[in-house]
């Protein structure tokens, strides 16, 4: 995926997703919309403290990445025999 929109935008390389929530529309990426939680302390971590963590962002704000081509692309469905298939539209391949 890249991400096309907000502080981390960067159409040049493409990241890797950690998790999608399809009902919400949100997807988790590695290294993008850091944010800052603070800990209380616990039998974990009895000191507590300050950690980064990465949070969902809107599905609309990423696309995928075509490998053929090294850029995004936009995304098309073939219908085939048995069923549909996502092309992509800059390289006409088909994505698994």
């Amino acid at each position: 995926m890249v991400v096309i929109a907000g502080d981390d935008k960067d159409r040049s390389q493409p990241r890797k997703v950690i998790s999608v929530d399809p009902t919400e529309g949100r997807v988790l990426i590695e290294g993008v919309n850091l944010v800052t939680k603070h800990l209380k302390p616990n039998a974990q971590n009895p000191q507590g403290g300050i950690v980064k963590e990465e949070a969902t962002i809107h599905i609309s704000n990423v696309m995928l990445w075509d490998a053929k081509s090294k850029a995004p692309a936009r995304v098309k469905r073939d219908r085939t025999e048995t069923g549909f298939v996502r092309v992509s539209k800059k390289s006409g391949e088909a994505i698994k």
